[in-house]
């Protein structure tokens, strides 16, 4: 459903997006006792929650509208200064089942929690909040686009959903059905209507992608999965990003080559 949101706004049908905001919320480190090799800056880098989930939502939001983002102002936080490593392992995401025999106390410097607000080229705007302390949101990504025609909702949570707004008729819930969708989202769709498809089924949409572009030989036609140029512009986002808390002030993002 998100190719089909893409669609519509290249369609037009959404009229011009001005605003776009947002979230990706997890839990998996909600306690201090909840530890993993990415919390560490000098193991996984400057940024955790930005950069971990918070570039999925960024790359989405491009890849459905196309908007560039051209500043940034970022607020983080470490919620948990100091987190206990376990001395034995933990494997991710099993923090209820599992319980380490004993611990040592870490110092934490990347974000468990962060809001950014985007300047779009073109005069949109948005706002993202990401956080890996929120309880009960296992891994929840959600979007809202307003429109000058209408407005788009989409939760991961209700990953067969796509909301549709309009301010003079009653509000559309798209449930995803091959037969009620254009060709580019049929295209992605496996399973008749009533058959659910979800997360995993993401990762089978793009290898089904991946190796139909190499099976087609055509190199210059457009990618329709992500390329190394996606993943550049998601770093660029990142240190625009980690400047703009430092130094809490606006900042401009690189543009890509």
């Amino acid at each position: 459903l998100n190719i089909e949101a893409r669609e519509r706004v290249r369609a037009g049908e959404v009229g011009e997006v001005y605003s776009v905001c947002g979230s990706y919320v997890q839990d998996w480190l909600f306690y201090p006792i909840d530890y993993n090799w990415r919390v560490l800056a000098e193991e996984g880098g400057a940024l955790r929650a930005v950069a971990d989930i918070g570039t999925h939502w960024l790359d989405l939001i491009h890849a459905i509208t196309g908007l560039e983002v051209e500043a940034v102002c970022a607020d983080l936080k470490t919620v948990h200064p100091v987190r206990h490593r376990p001395t034995g392992e933990v494997e991710t995401f099993q923090g209820k089942q599992e319980q380490a025999a004993g611990t040592e106390p870490i110092h934490i410097s990347t974000e468990d929690y962060g809001c950014i607000m985007l300047r779009f080229q073109g005069g949109a705007r948005g706002v993202l909040w990401v956080s890996q302390v929120t309880a009960g949101r296992k891994n929840c990504l959600r979007y809202e686009l307003a429109g000058s025609k209408c407005a788009l909702e989409w939760c991961s949570e209700r990953p067969n959903e796509l909301w549709i707004g309009h301010r003079d008729q009653p509000n559309e819930c798209l449930i995803r059905d091959p037969a009620l969708v254009g060709d580019a989202a049929r295209s992605a769709i496996a399973y008749p209507g009533g058959h659910n498809e979800g997360f995993p089924d993401t990762f089978k949409q793009c290898f089904r992608a991946f190796y139909g572009f190499i099976a087609a030989g055509d190199s210059s036609a457009p990618a329709p999965f992500p390329t190394f140029a996606d993943g550049h512009r998601e770093i660029l986002l990142c240190e625009a990003i980690l400047k703009s808390h430092r130094e809490q002030r606006w900042v401009a993002v690189e543009t890509t080559v």
